[in-house]
């Protein structure tokens, strides 16, 4: 984010009012500490990301609000879909080593049993096809101005 923020910055210096457009490489809370207000200024930014804000998801406030009172910072963008991961896994784990007589199971047993799974995450209900993608991911379009 070093360069990026330097460029937006030089780039209203240089008298550019328009749109900053992106995508979730412009997710980061580094970025406006760098950019400073060139981030709102002239048409502000634009960008999509898988990564919503906590609000989007009803369960991840919660996350959101104990975090903060843990770490004393707001989560970064990914950080509910990074816990969702890890329970994906914890869950496939588990899953995977009660098949195997509760004995470590293969890589194969976990990617299985990650295939077979629904949890309900914070960031809603997961499942993956047979290949190991989301059936439906959501997209966000995240607009940063002054207003």
């Amino acid at each position: 984010y070093n360069q990026a923020g330097v460029f937006f910055k030089q780039a209203r210096d240089a008298g550019y009012e328009g749109v900053f457009m992106g995508t979730d490489g412009m997710d980061a809370s580094g970025l406006a500490d760098l950019a400073g207000d060139a981030l709102v200024k002239g048409g502000g930014m634009v960008y999509t990301s898988v990564a919503g804000p906590a609000s989007a998801y009803p369960k991840a406030a919660k996350f959101a609000e104990d975090f903060k009172a843990k770490f004393g910072a707001d989560p970064q963008p990914f950080a509910a879909q990074g816990y969702d991961a890890a329970a994906v896994c914890l869950k496939a784990i588990e899953n995977a080593a009660k098949a195997a007589g509760n004995k470590v199971p293969t890589r194969e047993a976990v990617r299985d049993a990650i295939r077979a799974l629904t949890l309900d995450g914070i960031t809603g209900t997961i499942s993956f096809d047979s290949i190991g993608d989301l059936p439906k991911a959501k997209y966000f379009i995240i607009k940063v101005n002054a207003t």
